[in-house]
């Protein structure tokens, strides 16, 4: 017997969110399978000023069925081992690099303080009542390419007091008080943008609109320097494209943030940003979490026209107990790397990516992974933090992994560097091209959404046009070998937040 349950979600000021169905089967001990069902005017006109068409109400993934009706869904993933990569270099504009990612929050001086000395990424820039904004706090983040935006909101009362406008003296100019507090509300610490770096930010909006982008806010020219504009990407979060008037404009050795970052951010005084440096040094990845691939993969295809450059399905990256499905999207260079994942249901546990869209509240940005030029140093410094402010990495794999790792890697890694590998649990895996390094961390606030992967690429070298040398994009994969360590990982955390009201709801 099937028992059918509308939950409505709570309404915040001006904001409506959506109903879903909850489908649970009263079998003592099944999990619940929650299907989405509509997202009707998401967040109406306020977090995106253009919300999304309704989407369909999706077939549910199994595993062992990732060949389902074609003609339906007009998308088909043939997984890892049969799918070809090939770039068509197809942008529809120019595209740099990954250029900033804002967190949304409700106090950005600690998230910002906490990030910083758990990462080793100094404050480098502010934009809050010191510098005149009356309309938020913003502190930004910086280690080598890397950039974190932190932003709250002050009362709106504060600039009216003052006769401005409510964004009249914002330094991010689509800064939104009832979106950001109703962003909040739903998401917790989560990333609101993820911005890249563009040949013409005015030219990326309305390419990415005559393509069926939902545009969230025009072209805004900041003090004739800048121009920013955003389109939507999934849930609340924005894709920001950035552009410089003077392309020449990036000296990262300047003092002025505005000559490198956005006008109207000043620099931090070096008693208030302590000097770490644990070697991170850019964004590789940014990963999504969707309820329905297809739609989120062709949508985002189709307005930057980014090719797909790696797919995984349940068989390829599941456990007996979960999985999920994933396409990887990337930019002509394939330094611009949006993977975007999708649940899988009829597996003995629910799958981690339907348990992060429940606590998310929907779509959003799963994890960031980011570059270290020394994996073995950065980890060090972050482990030695993990109890004092800093991050808690998710349980290492067993002693057995690390036993067949000079098998898998003993030509790229030495004795010594398997040895630190297993001491500070990274796992380790490779492709036809290069090897990969990497670690992910517990979730970084209270509930289990968003954390941070640290990576490290190995091979790969080429020579640019000018002689320079550089690492292809996606050097050594994204961890298909290890995504059945990962889920082990994951599935032990996740039965910890369950231990205590299991026994409850049974004796109930």
């Amino acid at each position: 017997m099937t028992t059918i349950t509308r939950i409505n979600l709570p309404r915040y000021p001006r904001i409506q969110f959506q109903s879903y169905l909850r489908v649970q089967k009263t079998t003592t001990g099944t999990p619940a399978t929650v299907y989405f069902k509509q997202l009707r005017r998401l967040r109406h006109n306020l977090i995106c000023q253009s919300p999304p068409p309704p989407l369909p109400f999706a077939k549910p993934k199994t595993m062992g069925n990732n060949d389902s009706d074609a003609d339906e869904t007009q998308f088909q993933l043939l997984g890892f081992s049969k799918f070809v990569r090939t770039n068509p270099r197809s942008d529809r504009f120019g595209v740099q690099r990954f250029h900033h990612v804002e967190f949304w929050c409700t106090d950005a001086t600690n998230s910002a303080r906490r990030f910083s000395w758990g990462l080793g990424m100094p404050i480098v820039a502010k934009s809050d009542l010191s510098t005149g904004n009356l309309t938020h706090a913003s502190y930004l983040l910086r280690s080598g390419q890397l950039c974190f935006l932190f932003t709250s909101p002050y009362s709106p009362s504060i600039a009216s007091m003052e006769n401005f406008s409510p964004t009249a003296t914002a330094s991010i100019p689509t800064f939104d008080h009832a979106a950001s507090r109703a962003f909040s509300s739903a998401h917790g610490l989560a990333v609101r943008a993820i911005a890249v770096q563009v040949d013409d930010a005015d030219f990326a909006f309305h390419a990415s609109v005559s393509h069926g982008a939902k545009p969230v806010s025009p072209p805004v020219l900041l003090d004739n320097h800048a121009t920013l504009s955003e389109v939507h990407l999934y849930g609340d979060v924005v894709l920001r494209y950035v552009s410089y008037k003077n392309p020449n404009h990036d000296h990262q050795d300047s003092d002025s943030p505005d000559s490198w970052f956005l006008p109207k951010f000043e620099p931090v005084d070096k008693q208030s940003s302590y000097p770490l440096d644990f070697g991170i040094r850019r964004l590789d990845h940014a990963v999504g979490n969707v309820p329905e691939l297809s739609s989120a993969v062709a949508y985002v295809k189709n307005f930057t026209g980014f090719h797909e450059f790696a797919e995984f399905t349940a068989e390829d990256v599941g456990t007996s107990e979960s999985g999920l499905n994933s396409v990887v999207l990337a930019n002509n260079d394939e330094l611009v790397l949006l993977p975007m994942n999708e649940p899988v249901y009829g597996t003995k546990r629910k799958s981690q990516i339907q348990t992060y869209l429940e606590h998310n509240e929907g779509s959003g940005v799963q994890h960031l992974a980011l570059v270290s030029e020394d994996i073995f140093r950065t980890l060090r410094e972050m482990r030695k933090r993990s109890g004092i402010g800093g991050f808690e990495f998710m349980p290492s794999p067993p002693p057995t992994y690390y036993k067949k790792l000079k098998h898998r890697a003993g030509d790229v890694l030495t004795d010594e560097q398997i040895k630190d590998c297993e001491e500070l649990g990274i796992l380790v895996d490779r492709d036809d091209q290069g090897t990969l390094l990497q670690i992910f961390t517990k979730p970084v606030g209270d509930r289990p959404t968003i954390f941070i992967e640290i990576i490290q690429r190995v091979g790969c070298m080429l020579k640019d046009e000018e002689g320079k040398v550089y690492q292809k994009g996606g050097c050594g994969g994204f961890g298909k070998g290890n995504f059945s360590e990962l889920f082990k990982s994951i599935e032990e955390y996740e039965k910890t937040l369950q231990a205590k009201r299991i026994p409850e709801a049974a004796s109930a």
